[in-house]
């Protein structure tokens, strides 16, 4: 697991810049739950996504 992904980083999916800014709600080892802003709370594997660390006021 990435150690940035830590509750309350936020992040992008790379594959899916329409789900906009997701900040993480929890990081279980490979598995973190983050809710972005168009597409809600969702779980990703980082095993197979590698997600984006961002700075909130980055334009996307």
């Amino acid at each position: 697991m990435d150690d940035s992904l830590v509750p309350g980083a936020w992040v992008r999916h790379p594959a899916r810049p329409d789900w906009g800014l997701g900040q993480v709600q929890s990081a279980i080892g490979d598995r973190v739950t983050v809710n972005f802003e168009n597409a809600g709370k969702l779980l990703i594997n980082t095993s197979v996504v590698s997600l984006t660390v961002t700075d909130p006021d980055d334009a996307p």
